[in-house]
């Protein structure tokens, strides 16, 4: 990924400049910002001309370039290998994972500004980075999470519309619910109606995405209250970061807890553009839908088994592993029953990916956590027998592209030894981590100018007469 470079926005803002070398031996340059400058708002106010003339660029030099065949296959596949989305805060490679501005899950642990000397990096970090394409410095990061404290304050009627549902309903149902509730402050909203010029569209909807981001991890928390712990509400404390309040307003307030929220929350929350989630809410925001019309449609895509519920299907199914073969099982037992499982036509909860090829650096860095605090527990030495178990069992199968762990494989043996056992909330966890990323690449839609999306789609007779006129 291209960093931004500007000599003039360079020599406001003092970076320095830090040379990196990727996975590929290749050469990146990476700006790291020594700037007093803590407003996050003016810093976009700066880089967003300079892209549009670079998108403008693209279009006029290179906007008749071919980026690949489309065939029937693709059509009818979910569209996969298909490239057909701008989506500038993340890039997926099959082999390398997921890079956020280029920069790869270790790079953001060793770069971006943790609360302790060593420690998981901060959210709000990411989602400076994500913006500008710049690691921030702690003070840039302090600031931008007092903003987000002070923007948490959830209206009553947003409680009032969750307490109307049955208690009983999904969280993640009630999760939507809550966000809907929220849209009717939206900014963008209000100024749309006004009258605002298109070239200023993305100022109300940075307002309405820092407020959102601030304010999904209270509502998500008033769920979980309201579902396992007789509704009672822990207020924000001001003293703590975005991923340490969400944790304690859930009630937990142990150190490694918070640091578990602070790493789920960042490797969550962006993973490209293509999918279901991402993809729904850029889909819904290129009509000019606003920010929280927008993440409530890619938050009930996130609620699919085969999307972000499949955190919670992990958790469960590795419970009835140890309920049926004790938490001592052997390497052939596990093998048994992983051959059960797809003999009975269901799948490994947790494993392949629709792009990765190998193994998900979010599941190698939540390993790493767990070795590190939790070496010993029980359900972690099961995930890591799976590890061994099941990635030649399926590559035997020879149907599947990616045998390998994705990050759903071990979020939940996590979230459930610090005493978040409740599997049927974990999409919700997700749903928070996802509202960084996708809000992030909203601000840079409507500051791009990018269009309403509009694919063309065909019926199974016109492609049969095409292929037959093709052969």
């Amino acid at each position: 990924m291209v960093f931004y470079r500007s000599v003039s926005l360079l020599s406001k803002l003092r970076n320095r400049v830090v040379q990196q070398p990727s996975l590929t031996s290749s050469v990146r340059w990476l700006q790291i910002q020594t700037s007093s400058d803590l407003d996050l708002h003016s810093q976009l106010k700066e880089l967003i001309p300079e892209q549009q003339e670079r998108l403008k660029k693209i279009k006029s030099e290179y906007g008749k370039v071919q980026l690949g065949n489309i065939t029937v296959n693709m059509v009818i596949g979910g569209m996969r290998g298909m490239t057909g989305l701008l989506w500038e805060t993340s890039l997926l490679d099959p082999d390398e994972g997921i890079r956020f501005r280029g920069l790869s899950i270790p790079e953001c642990q060793k770069l971006l500004p943790a609360a302790k000397p060593g420690g998981e990096p901060l959210p709000e970090g990411l989602l400076w980075l994500l913006l500008t394409g710049k690691v921030p410095t702690k003070e840039q990061v302090d600031a931008l999470s007092k903003d987000l404290r002070s923007r948490a304050t959830i209206p009553d009627h947003v409680y009032k519309a969750i307490n109307a549902l049955p208690v009983t309903a999904h969280p993640m149902t009630q999760f939507t619910t809550g966000v809907m509730a929220l849209q009717v402050q939206s900014e963008f909203s209000k100024a749309y109606e006004k009258g605002i010029h298109k070239s200023k569209y993305w100022e109300p909807t940075y307002e309405d995405s820092l407020s959102l981001i601030a304010q999904v991890p209270a509502v998500a928390a008033y769920v979980y209250r309201r579902m396992y712990k007789n509704g009672e509400r822990i207020p924000v404390d001001d003293s703590l970061d975005y991923g340490a309040n969400f944790a304690h307003m859930l009630g937990f307030d142990g150190p490694e807890m918070q640091e578990l929220m602070r790493l789920y929350v960042t490797i969550h929350s962006d993973h490209e553009g293509g999918n279901v989630s991402a993809h729904t809410g850029h889909l819904v925001a290129s009509a000019l839908s606003d920010p929280y019309l927008s993440f409530a449609a890619a938050l009930n895509g996130l609620a699919g088994p085969l999307h972000g519920l499949a955190n919670q299907e992990v958790l469960l199914w590795i419970k009835s592993v140890v309920d049926e073969c004790g938490e001592n099982i052997t390497t052939d037992q596990l093998k048994d029953y992983v051959w059960k499982t797809l003999n009975s036509g269901k799948v490994v909860p947790g494993f392949g990916h629709g792009v990765l090829r190998k193994t998900d650096p979010r599941y190698m860095c939540q390993r790493e956590f767990a070795l590190k605090h939790l070496p010993n527990d029980p359900l972690f030495q099961l995930v890591s027998k799976l590890y061994d178990v099941v990635p030649p069992i399926l590559t035997e199968l020879g149907k599947v592209k990616n045998p390998w762990p994705n990050v759903d494989a071990h979020s939940g043996v996590l979230l459930n030894y610090y005493g978040l056992t409740e599997a049927r909330y974990f999409t919700v966890l997700f749903g928070v981590s996802r509202a960084i990323g996708i809000c992030s690449q909203l601000i840079w839609d409507r500051a791009l100018g990018l269009p309403l999306e509009r694919p063309k789609s065909v019926t199974m007779e016109w492609l049969e007469q095409h292929c037959k006129k093709s052969a």
